[in-house]
């Protein structure tokens, strides 16, 4: 076999899990070793609101950096955590099968959505999600919580051994919970009908040095790349990039292929989920570049319907 590929990750237990996952495929691939390659990201160390911290983009700008000063020679990360703008040098050389898109409810006492008591506590870190759970449910209380899985998931009475337990309920990405062996704790998979997912949610990307070294990884790579789900992320990213929306913006897409064509939903939700604007438009499914087209001409739609107006956008 030739040399190991050594495959940057961030620390944490989902980080590892499904960096994991990918080495294990694309080294299968390549024919080779692999390693991971730990580092610290600046979102692993600060604390507060992500959305006050520089947003998403902090859990990717040291792992983008070891990949660039050659530390290490691929980066995994959750693609909604990945800005929309590429980096200089970098590409997304694979995006793998999409898993589970849902946002998942995890309840004390096998709540739902619908079920939860008025005034009932419900914890998250993501103003797209608590727009649109205030949206549905009104009468909730929605509190701004950080951490990892176990972290958020002991915050809920009951659900964890030892957990603080000051919530009712938390709501995480579905993907994650099935990664680490969490999906016990889900009460509820949300429609997407009730709240659209992040852009990317559920996916993964593999991010490659534009110079890099080939020998059988470029290959590799393009092997493990998922046309369906390439084509569903450019367009839910092409909403985010139009819109110029940051992690501060509830702002939700979904795209979906069947059969030949893609379709493509998006929300644009003020922070108190009072105001919703939601769209959906479909096109011929024929690369990453109709896809993109798709993403744009669904954000001006929005846009022309006043999106602008009602939430924190950057246009």
């Amino acid at each position: 076999m030739s040399s190991g590929i050594r495959v940057g990750t961030r620390g944490s237990a989902l980080a590892l899990t499904q960096t994991t996952t990918v080495a294990e495929r694309v080294a299968e691939l390549a024919g080779r070793d692999y390693e991971l390659v730990r580092i610290r990201t600046e979102g692993d160390v600060l604390k507060g609101p992500l959305s006050q911290m520089g947003g998403t983009g902090v859990f990717v700008v040291a792992l983008r950096e070891a990949l660039l000063d050659g530390r290490c020679d691929l980066a995994v990360h959750s693609l909604k955590d990945l800005p929309t703008t590429p980096a200089p040098g970098l590409r997304v050389a694979a995006v793998p099968e999409r898993a589970d898109t849902r946002d998942a409810l995890c309840a004390r006492d096998g709540l739902t959505l619908a079920t939860l008591p008025d005034g009932a506590r419900v914890g998250t870190g993501s103003p797209r999600r608590a727009a649109q759970l205030r949206a549905a449910r009104p009468g909730l209380e929605v509190v701004d919580i950080r951490g990892n899985v176990d972290t958020r998931l002991g915050r809920v009475a009951g659900a964890v051994d030892g957990g603080v337990g000051d919530l009712d309920a938390v709501v995480l990405a579905a993907a994650g919970l099935h990664r680490l062996g969490r999906e016990a704790a889900i009460t509820e998979y949300i429609d997407p009908a009730v709240m659209l997912p992040a852009p990317g949610q559920g996916a993964l990307a593999v991010e490659f040095r534009t110079d890099g070294e080939e020998d059988g990884l470029g290959a590799a790579l393009a092997a493990y790349d998922h046309a369906e789900t390439r084509a569903a992320v450019t367009a839910e990213r092409a909403v985010l990039l139009r819109l110029e929306a940051g992690c501060s913006a509830p702002i939700g897409a979904l795209g979906t292929v069947q059969g030949d064509t893609l379709t493509l939903e998006a929300v644009v939700a003020s922070l108190d989920g009072r105001h919703l604007l939601r769209r959906s438009r479909s096109a011929p499914n024929e690369g990453p570049e109709a896809a993109a087209r798709l993403g744009v001409s669904l954000a001006e739609e929005l846009l022309e319907a006043g999106a602008a107006r009602i939430a924190p956008l950057s246009v």
